[in-house]
């Protein structure tokens, strides 16, 4: 996976810790996919600490090698190169979960823009090779319905089809951790990926508390300049932004979210969305796919999306920040 936390996510999570607190539960961070996780979790004395951590190690190395684009011998990589292989649960399960975001939003978000990620020179290889004239080629290669999974295989339309899952393969693996913490009888717990957090119960009987940074392009370390901070329980929550991975051509600055329907970066107010959601993985790609919608066009699909809570960051006509938060949210939600 790619370093989504110096990519499309703007989170910090805001851990607040007494003595006391610290008695009652655990934590501990590592490196997957590319990126960080930190796991915050209560003490119930039902599990072994270290075993837990082994585990959760083990699953997102078995993550990874489903879904990673940077593991030559993945899954992912192996569809992608069509080679005859058997895809596993977690790859089965984000692909059913990334039709029906596709569907939900309009073809907004879709999995099979890797060919256009790649043009565009933000695959695993950094190299841009787009031209207009390719443009209505690659196009030809952009669609859900021209992929499915049958009996374990993939099967696409055209061999050229290549699947991207960096915008929601983060967020689903936050829910794989969260599922396993609930089969441990774990009540309270903060699981965050990347950038991407769920969280369950509450810590010590209050929220737990997530930041969300401001998206200026010199804001390059988490939690150093904040936008706002979200009280959360039982909840997940993304963000998806275009200030931390982007490049500059000839004046002109291009975003690593590809518009799938046009083949271009998408270019429009909205700086970043955070989108809340009962899973990770949704609220993933729901958050990428506003980023393509643009403001207006996503506040009209939040209406009609009364299950999801939303904070946006936008630039109006003469470039001065504004921020719109869904009704619901604004009683859990504190800007800087």
């Amino acid at each position: 996976m790619n370093l989504r936390s110096l990519g499309t996510i703007a989170l910090l999570i805001i851990i607040l810790s007494t003595c006391r607190e610290k008695s009652e539960y655990l934590n501990f961070t590592g490196l997957a996919q590319g990126t960080t996780y930190s796991m915050t979790f209560q003490e119930t004395g039902n599990f072994d600490p270290q075993t837990l951590r082994l585990k959760v190690e083990k699953i997102l190395a078995d993550f990874d090698m489903s879904l990673s684009l940077y593991k030559d011998s993945s899954i992912l990589c192996r569809v992608n190169r069509n080679e005859t292989v058997t895809v596993d649960s977690f790859f089965t399960d984000v692909f059913k979960r990334s039709k029906a975001i596709s569907a939900m939003t309009d073809g907004a978000f879709d999995v099979t823009v890797g060919p256009l990620v790649k043009a565009w020179g933000f695959g695993p290889d950094e190299h841009k090779n787009f031209t207009d004239q390719k443009r209505d080629s690659l196009l030809r290669l952009v669609g859900m319905e021209k992929v499915e999974v049958r009996d374990g295989m993939i099967i696409k339309a055209l061999p050229g089809i290549s699947l991207d899952f960096n915008a929601i393969a983060q967020g689903y693996s936050v829910d794989v951790i969260c599922k396993y913490f609930d089969s441990l009888g774990i009540k309270s717990y903060l699981v965050e990926i990347g950038g991407e957090v769920r969280v369950k119960g509450a810590k010590n009987g209050k929220p737990w508390k997530i930041g969300i940074d401001k998206p200026v392009d010199d804001n390059m370390m988490p939690g150093e300049n904040l936008e706002a901070i979200v009280r959360l329980k039982d909840r997940a929550l993304a963000t998806s932004g275009n200030y931390r991975k982007f490049y500059v051509e000839n004046g002109i600055k291009y975003s690593h979210t590809i518009d799938p329907k046009t083949g271009y970066p998408a270019m429009n107010q909205l700086l970043s969305a955070t989108i809340l959601a009962a899973e990770c993985a949704t609220a993933d790609g729901v958050a990428t796919a506003c980023m393509v919608m643009g403001k207006d066009k996503t506040i009209e699909f939040l209406k009609q999306h009364p299950e999801f809570d939303a904070f946006l960051v936008y630039s109006d006509e003469s470039g001065n920040f504004k921020t719109w938060t869904s009704e619901s949210l604004k009683k859990s939600i504190r800007e800087e």
